[in-house]
């Protein structure tokens, strides 16, 4: 049996946890004072610490809410395969996402064939083209071989500049910015292939009945009941070497001794853990960006047509609208409105990292009420805003050279994220969950 420390309590480090807690002596580690990472909750109840805009005195929802949107696909078997193991399998709903295209002033459906000839913008060649290049991509069995091509390079080579100006390129500026020319065709791919699961009234999406909630705190009820210990609000300063091997890890408060870290954390943080360094580790090879999201509880909806998820081509600071009960009923969030309003950025210098909350969230509400003229402030009941600066890798050109192993070159350290090749060339919940189990398999062969 073996002492295992994990560093980060999001999906791919709970899910490592799980999977070694039966016959080892894990602890896992997390600096933030909740579990999830990227799939942590808001709990909205009477005494929420949201911020209150226009609530009432008789307010008294109780139910968690993502920080960040989320729904999983019909190919995420171990995400699936873990909800079942974990006795939640009850909780799963498939339910149709459908989607739409802001465009010149107007919101666009886009899931129907008939819907999708009416878009403007494009020309019923464009849109052929477009079919083509979805049909092609489908058949793509190796989307590695499309990594040292850019996505737009190859978008422009299949389908032309209509099909790329009008459709795709706006959605790679909203998502990764000034970073968008280097995204390889290789995650456009496999980007297209995961989300194939599209029927003639929308994409079949996976959601759990009350929220990722459920699966972060039946991870750890699991842990502990298999003598695991979960470590929260205390983070990881260094990762301790005696003789050439990890000994243990420092946290803020205390230390613990082991014979394996398992290290989930990005890139760069994990680099200034350890001293004097990882052989043949590049902590900036893999460039991250950052993600700005707020969330908007509301009186009444927004998107009245029931559009689930708004790609957005408009000058305001966001990408995305995902109006969450547009997807879920109200009944589940108290009869509230549930709205995302999504944005990412790629330094540290963006006005989406740097300005308060309050300055932020006036940013996007100025943009939904562009968008939306007949948008009332006062439908705001409150609101949450999360960010963070490292939120997801840049699937630029080369990325698969630089994809981190699950062992490294240092004896008892492992790695397992949103780097690790389970989440190549698009990360997924799947991706992490897979990523976690990779990395404790590795672990178990050596230690």
């Amino acid at each position: 049996m073996g002492k295992i420390v994990i560093i980060g309590g999001g999906l791919a480090g709970l899910a490592a946890a799980y999977r070694l807690s039966d016959e080892h002596q894990v602890t896992v580690v997390e600096k933030d004072n909740a579990l999830g990472g990227m799939a942590q909750s808001y709990h909205i109840d009477e005494h929420t610490d949201g911020h209150i805009d226009n609530q009432t005195d008789n307010h008294t929802d109780d139910y968690y809410i993502e920080k960040y949107y989320h729904h999983f696909f019909s190919s995420d078997t171990e995400l699936m395969g873990l909800i079942d193991e974990l006795g939640l399998a009850e909780r799963l709903q498939w339910v149709k996402g459908t989607t739409g295209y802001y465009w010149s002033g107007r919101a666009y459906p886009m899931n129907t064939p008939l819907e999708i000839l009416k878009f403007p913008p494009m020309s019923m060649l464009d849109i052929f083209r477009l079919g083509l290049l979805v049909l092609r991509t489908k058949l793509v069995r190796d989307v590695r071989s499309y990594d040292d091509i850019t996505a737009g390079e190859w978008i422009l080579k299949t389908a032309g500049s209509g099909v790329y100006n009008n459709f795709f390129q706006p959605l790679l500026n909203s998502k990764f910015g000034s970073n968008a020319d280097r995204v390889s065709a290789a995650w456009l791919l496999g980007r297209v292939k995961i989300r194939s699961d599209r029927g003639a009234e929308g994409e079949r999406l996976g959601y759990m009945k009350g929220g990722f909630h459920h699966l972060i705190a039946a991870l750890a009820d699991s842990i502990r009941e298999r003598g695991g210990r979960i470590i929260t609000g205390n983070g990881a300063r260094e990762i301790l070497m005696e003789g050439g091997r990890v000994s243990g890890v420092r946290l803020e408060e205390g230390s613990l001794s082991c014979d394996a870290v398992i290290s989930t954390v990005p890139p760069l943080t994990l680099a200034s853990l350890v001293e004097p360094g990882i052989p043949g580790f590049d902590p900036s090879a893999i460039h991250y960006q950052g993600t700005c999201c707020a969330l908007l509880g509301m009186s009444r909806p927004l998107m009245m047509d029931g559009t689930y998820w708004l790609n957005i081509k408009a000058d305001v600071p966001f990408g995305a609208l995902i109006e969450h009960t547009n997807f879920m009923p109200t009944s589940d969030y108290a009869g509230e409105h549930l709205l995302y309003i999504a944005s990412y950025f790629q330094d540290h210098d963006d006005p989406l990292y740097t300005k308060s909350e309050e300055e932020v969230i006036g940013m996007f509400l100025d943009g939904l009420e562009k968008l939306y003229p007949e948008f009332d402030r006062s439908a705001v009941l409150w609101w949450e805003l999360g960010r963070d600066a490292q939120t997801a890798p840049v699937y630029e050109t080369g990325y698969a050279e630089r994809i981190l192993p699950y062992r490294t070159g240092v004896d008892g350290l492992y790695l397992a994220g949103m780097f690790s090749e389970a989440n190549y060339p698009e990360r997924s919940m799947n991706g992490s969950v897979r990523a976690g189990y990779e990395a404790a398999d590795a672990v178990v062969r050596d230690v």
